[in-house]
């Protein structure tokens, strides 16, 4: 075994990795204020954007659910990687070369983690696959391809290739590379038989499948032979890399126009999003044999910035049954975007890689064009099940139709849908408007009890400036409720008793919050005298008092390098407090320009300075109101000495603010 990566080298990693260029990989990110940018948790779900990334301190941090960490901590957490693999991934990506203890070089491969072997060997057999679609053997891949539309250029801008029709063509090429059958029996790209492992690929045209960062982790293959007994299009089965309902086929090559342009288009194959891509539409992706669910979902929302600020999601399907089964299966999911939903149905049930061989790029463009909203599309497949000749069925109609309408989400368009569905169905409006009234009051209604209404979850909020950030459970903030009957408790949150909730009501708490904030963000402004100021600082709040007095415990040292004074504080404080110090350095502070910040700082300091000043005059006032000036003339005074000291350096700091 290869021994541990050296400290040192671990943060200069740190240090080195740009965190927001890391976190964009995932997250769409947008500016928050100088130095700060924000994009939608990619934790939890949420629809108002809380997940802060602040690079120059080197951290992230969600206001909404609490998760926060720097750089190699959100590699682990969204790859799935141990400390060590994270480290490792981003010291290649930036070129650094690690060092371990015992005068180790690093794993050998035996002790390369099994995800990072993994998606080696998909590289090796992306490779191999693309090589592949060149020679003679592949004449029946690359006239597929030709005869939908698909020149080289679009076939290498899309990474298309060609399995073999051997056996074992590509797992002699893997082990060739080094790697052992037990190795690959994890990739999914080997079925198993009395004889050992051979290619699950053969004599196929090959779509590499691709995470969001770009690394293949399965590969998608269709049929070109008809002596083939498989099925028209095999997929990579679920491995440790390929989760088939967390997959969007075409998101690497999507993820930048749809965060630019608000907009995703889900289509049904890797053609049709080749098609949507060369046509004009980049936002195109699709699910890889699966319907379009939660988890995909949750990828679309963190690009869209589904924050209710603009956005859609189009779904295209085939006319068929088929097809609008899918489209109403998306409709169910409706609810959990803010973004507005759409389908887009070729009348003739085309689909858009055969409208572009038939009709031309326009076309699809056209079709994406001429989309309308989910809920309609929705409520006129619901009327078509219904003979709308009869009472019978207008009124079993309206019973189906009627929550549809209830579930559109602008309160605005509801009724106008309810009278277009007046229309369609022939009834009063009056008598249409009643039906999705009471549709809506049932939806409304909460679940009965013992339907899960005893678990008690406290829901996070993106807090503006002065506000509590979401961290009061931590820190001792009472929690309500129990469990209701039958219902298993949740379990309870750690608590410090001795750090209790600060209360954003308190000025004194507000006013230590934003001093620490300065100091954790620009620990360049406490040098000099201001540092023995700001170390002599007396802070009320136990919470904030502890990170005080961990700031000066690290001393001056490292203010220089805010990634590792960050770094060295949550060694210092107390580990409940470790998600306050997180969130105290990402917050965005409220200044647009460097200018700005530097003033804002020299503010809050100069606020702080003086607060400390009132307590100071405050005792001593006291004690001079104590003291009996005939008696102890010296010391009355050396005391209104001291006050009149006192107040000169108040008058400064305002002055200097």
């Amino acid at each position: 075994m290869a021994g541990l990566i050296k400290r040192e080298d671990i943060d200069e990693v740190r240090q080195r990795t740009d965190i927001k260029e890391v976190v964009d990989g995932y997250v769409t990110l947008k500016g928050a204020g100088l130095g700060s940018y924000k994009g939608l948790c990619p934790f939890h779900d949420e629809r108002s954007p809380s997940f802060t990334v602040r690079p120059q301190v080197g951290r992230y941090h969600c206001f909404g659910c609490g998760e926060d960490g720097d750089v190699i901590s959100f590699v682990q957490k969204l790859d799935h990687t141990s400390f060590h693999e994270a480290v490792e991934k981003l010291a290649a990506r930036i070129g650094f070369e690690l060092r371990y203890e015992d005068g180790g070089t690093g794993p050998n491969r035996e002790d390369v983690g099994r995800r990072q072997r993994l998606l080696d060997a998909h590289k090796v057999a992306d490779e191999f696959f693309r090589a592949q679609l060149l020679t003679p053997g592949a004449t029946e891949g690359r006239n597929f391809l030709h005869e939908r539309g698909f020149d080289r250029a679009a076939a290498d801008q899309f990474g298309v290739g060609y399995a073999p029709q051997g056996w074992d063509s590509l797992l002699k090429h893997l082990r060739g590379k080094g790697y052992t059958d037990p190795e690959l029996k994890l990739t999914g790209m080997f079925s198993e038989g009395g004889r050992g492992i051979y290619d699950r690929f053969r004599g196929r045209l090959i779509w590499p499948i691709r995470d969001i960062a770009g690394d293949t982790i399965g590969f998608g293959a269709r049929k070109l032979y008809e002596d083939d007994q498989g099925p028209k299009y095999l997929n990579t089965p679920e491995t440790a890399l390929y989760k088939k309902s967390q997959v969007l086929y075409g998101i690497d090559l999507a993820k930048r126009n749809i965060a630019k342009d608000r907009q995703l288009v889900v289509v049904e194959g890797y053609t049709d999003v080749m098609a949507c891509h060369l046509a004009g539409i980049p936002t195109a992706v699709a699910t890889c044999g699966t319907a379009f669910g939660t988890e995909h979902i949750k990828i679309a929302r963190r690009l869209l910035s589904d924050d209710g600020s603009g956005g859609e999601v189009i779904f295209t399907f085939d006319g068929d049954a088929a097809g609008q089964k899918a489209a109403l299966r998306a409709f169910e999911e409706d609810q959990r975007f803010v973004a507005q939903t759409y389908v887009a149905v070729e009348p003739n049930g085309a689909d858009p890689c055969e409208l572009r061989q038939s009709k031309g790029d326009a076309a699809v463009r056209d079709l994406i064009g001429t989309r309308r909203p989910l809920f309609e599309f929705a409520i006129r497949a619901a009327l078509k099940r219904h003979n709308l000749d009869t009472v019978e069925g207008r009124i079993a109609a309206l019973r189906e139709s009627a929550p549809v309408v209830a579930q559109i989400r602008d309160a605005g368009i509801r009724p106008a849908y309810a009278r277009e569905l007046s229309g369609w169905l022939g009834m009063p409006v009056e008598e249409v408007s009643r039906a999705v009234g009471a549709a809506a009051k049932r939806a409304a209604q909460p679940p009965s009890a013992g339907a899960g209404s005893g678990q008690y979850q406290a829901q996070g909020t993106s807090p503006g400036r002065g506000q509590d950030s979401g961290y009061g459970a931590r820190y001792g903030a009472p929690s309500g409720g129990g469990s209701a009957p039958g219902v298993a408790p949740l379990p309870p949150s750690p608590v410090l008793p001795s750090f209790n909730r600060p209360d954003p009501r308190d000025p004194v708490a507000a006013m230590e919050r934003q001093a620490l904030e300065v100091a954790l963000q620009q620990p360049g402004m406490l040098e000099g005298e201001t540092w023995q100021r700001f170390s002599e600082a007396r802070f009320s709040t136990p919470a904030y008092l502890a990170i005080h007095e961990a700031i000066r415990a690290s001393g001056l040292a490292l203010t220089g390098d805010p990634v590792r004074w960050v770094e060295q504080l949550l060694q210092e404080v107390p580990e409940p407090l470790r998600p306050l110090v997180s969130e105290l350095a990402v917050v965005p502070l409220p200044a647009s320009t460097a200018d700005g910040v530097l003033r804002y700082c020299r503010d809050i300091l100069a606020r702080l300075f003086e607060l400390q000043i009132t307590r100071v005059k405050a005792e001593k006032m006291g004690q001079l109101q104590r003291l009996d000036a005939s008696s102890d003339p010296e010391e009355f005074q050396r005391l209104n000495r001291e006050l009149m000291q006192l107040e000169m350096q108040r008058r400064s700091l305002r002055s200097e603010a």
